[in-house]
């Protein structure tokens, strides 16, 4: 029978609304709905979404690694019962650190919470992280220390299209989330679209025609160019000394580290020409609302925030804005575009190193007594805050390391830097078990393959880049063999000893999610399934008898006395600089047709054959001088590996820099060569800048 169901993508944060129709036959067809995020828009991503349904190499039994090495099928009960087997053993010789859990920022809500509470209450481990640390973690960082909270958007991302500007400091939405781009729409009629990007991308080429300005400046030197914009607005007498007299403190110490960055300083570190500089700066203070502009909104993504001073960078962004007097105010505003489908939620319920459900400090004593409360267990049964997931993945192999690994909606293999070392140490482990729905170069690697469901055949909820929940609901069930990760979690509580309750209804996770959350800072209490599937626009914090909350920070931020700081932010460079053995910077970033690891997308012929293997991006000039040609195979040289793939020349591309893609496996996975340093504030590794030598390929 032809079965009709509105959902979301299974995609990225903007979560764009689709309808899925499945025919007599079990063709699925999808159909883009009206929605804020993507108002009846798809990207190409979306719109070969159903293909993901039935992919060849679909898992379809759990797999075990036999006496020979080989992933075996093995039933369900022999997989659980050796997983827990293990688990007990190895905790009964090292101690209950020895388990850590991985998740990821594609698990629903629902999923994201019962993963935290297996492992502080069935597994006893402080050991949990995710790989939104790769994703989020510095914005997340300096909105909570500037805010007093963390929301990606604290506002509608339908407000963004009613502005006069708009600064997209390193996010390239034209590919990571093409809908989003008629949300620019305001600001490039206007000719204020500001992107920063080192890297002519899609998004920057948008500001062409006179559609805005590309400020384009050396990697690694975001801080001083968005200083020197703090500086010309101080400069200019453009800022809102009203707005920052009554509800910012840190004003003072902050602009005097700005004062030392005028714009011809700015141009001789970052490149990016002193008069451009001005330019962007009165962009963006003409849209301010204390200019008699209708609004102006500044916006950071990944290519800002990957880096050892990631967390400093998103500071002098949210220092800029505040100056312009922007968040909390209507129609403006500071925001971080999320990219995970569920990266905000995934990080509010449990799955994050130092989180408890609601955004809850694991340190708080109040939050451990609510949480453990909502729990059933005492509060001092819990474990204590664990570590970000670079310093969980690097202490594998070390002593009082982990000896197993538990892997939910994760490739570390391809998206975690330095991945030779991480495949090294993944290697080294006793027990390494991976819930997948295909076989990704992580789970190859498994000694435990578990098969789950994905996204349109199981219900939960989504948390979008605005902070809104939403309803994924199942089209169809899974292949006979496959489980909900909902029941795999109970499974192995059950077997693990554990009496607490994990529910294998999304519905009741939910529910108890809620209770769990409330009073926290994403306080999720008055949400109900029934609200959601009725359409209810539901924003966060929605305690129990509001309406919720789709506009934060209108009249108070979340600090105690109401108001947002500033922080002085100086120039650092990156941890991997270049040297005379390393000349050129290598960044790394997304394109059209793929997705994070390409554990998804790489499967689907569409996309495959409209993008099927990694590149490096290189000026003509630099491969002249190196003596490579178009289409010629290149090695990428950094201080931990060598990458090859095909040259591909472009003037889009910095001469002393060279960019490839990162979705990719095998000899053209970037993030084999990418740096492991990390921001000492969010934990966030330098994803986005290294020092590379390039040449023609060596035979290897």
């Amino acid at each position: 029978m032809a079965v009709t169901v509105d959902t979301h993508c299974p995609y990225c944060a903007l979560q764009c609304a689709m309808t899925l129709r499945e025919d007599d036959a079990g063709a699925v067809q999808v159909d883009a709905r009206d929605f804020p995020t993507n108002r009846g828009g798809l990207c190409q991503k979306g719109w070969t979404s159903a293909r993901l349904l039935d992919v060849a190499d679909r898992l379809r039994q759990p797999l075990m690694r036999d006496a020979a090495g080989e992933l075996v099928p093995v039933g369900w009960d022999v997989a659980m019962s050796f997983v827990a087997s293990r688990i007990r053993a190895l905790q009964g010789i090292h101690g209950p650190d020895t388990v850590a859990v991985f998740g990821g920022g594609g698990l629903t809500n629902e999923k994201a919470y019962l993963l935290g509470k297996l492992a502080r209450v069935a597994i006893g481990t402080s050991r949990i992280d995710y790989n939104g640390r790769f994703c989020m973690s510095s914005a997340a960082a300096a909105g909570n220390r500037t805010f007093g909270v963390d929301r990606g958007l604290p506002f509608p991302v339908g407000d963004i299209g009613g502005a006069d500007a708009v600064l997209l400091a390193g996010s390239n939405v034209a590919e990571t989330m093409p809908p989003f781009v008629q949300h620019l729409a305001g600001a490039r009629r206007r000719g204020a679209l500001i992107v920063i990007d080192p890297r002519r991308s899609a998004t920057a080429a948008l500001t062409a025609d006179g559609g805005g300005v590309h400020l384009q400046p050396l990697p690694g030197t975001d801080i001083p160019l968005l200083l020197a914009m703090l500086h010309c607005a101080l400069a200019d007498g453009v800022t809102d000394a009203d707005y920052l007299a009554r509800r910012v403190t840190g004003v003072a110490e902050a602009c005097a580290a700005a004062g030392a960055w005028w714009p011809e300083r700015a141009e001789r570190v970052t490149g990016v020409p002193a008069e451009q500089i001005r330019q962007a700066t009165r962009l963006l203070a003409d849209a301010a609302p204390a200019r008699g502009g209708r609004g102006a909104y500044v916006l950071t993504g990944r290519g800002a925030e990957q880096h050892v001073n990631g967390t400093d960078t998103v500071q002098a962004a949210i220092n800029l804005a505040l100056a312009l007097g922007l968040p909390g105010r209507a129609g403006s505003g500071y925001g971080c575009l999320t990219g995970q489908g569920n990266g905000q939620g995934g990080r509010e319920h449990g799955q994050k190193a130092d989180q408890l459900p609601g955004y809850r400090s694991i340190t708080d004593p109040a939050a451990r007594a609510h949480v453990a409360g909502v729990w059933g267990v005492a509060p001092e049964s819990l474990p204590s805050a664990g570590v970000p997931a670079m310093t969980l993945l690097r202490s594998i192999g070390e002593p009082g390391g982990p000896r197993a690994l538990l892997v939910h909606g994760a490739n570390l293999l391809v998206s975690a830097p330095d991945a030779d070392d991480v495949r090294r140490r993944l290697g080294a482990l006793d027990l390494l078990v991976v819930c997948d729905f295909v076989p990704s170069e992580t789970a190859l690697l498994a000694d435990v393959v578990l098969p789950v469901t994905q996204w349109a055949e199981e219900e939960g909820t989504m948390t979008n880049l605005e902070g809104r929940v939403l309803r994924r609901r199942r089209l169809r069930p899974p292949p006979d063999g496959v489980r909900d990760e909902l029941s795999v979690l109970n499974d192995l509580a059950r077997r693990l000893g554990s009496a607490a309750a994990f529910p294998t209804d999304a519905a009741a996770a939910f529910d108890e999610l809620r209770a769990a959350s409330a009073g926290g800072p994403a306080d999720y209490t008055g949400i109900r399934y029934a609200d959601l599937d009725a359409g209810v626009a539901a924003h966060w914090p929605y305690a129990a008898g509001t309406a919720g909350t789709p506009r934060l920070f209108t009249e108070r931020f979340a600090h105690a006395d109401g108001k947002a700081r500033m922080h002085v932010v100086e120039e650092s460079p990156p941890a991997d600089d270049v040297r005379a053995d390393a000349p050129l910077y290598l960044i790394t970033g997304r394109v059209l047709q793929h997705y994070q690891s390409g554990a998804q997308t790489r499967r689907v012929a569409e996309l495959v054959s409209a993008s099927r293997s990694p590149y490096v991006q290189i000026h003509p000039l630099t491969a002249d001088r190196l003596g490579i040609a178009d289409g010629d195979d290149v090695d990428v040289v950094s201080a931990r590996a060598v990458v090859t793939a095909p040259a591909r020349l472009s003037h889009d591309v910095r001469p002393d820099s060279v960019f490839m893609p990162f979705h990719f496996a095998g000899a053209g996975s970037v993030n084999r060569a990418t740096n492991p340093a990390v921001d000492p504030v969010s934990g966030m590794p330098e994803l986005k800048v290294c020092a590379v030598a390039v040449r023609p390929a060596v035979a290897r």
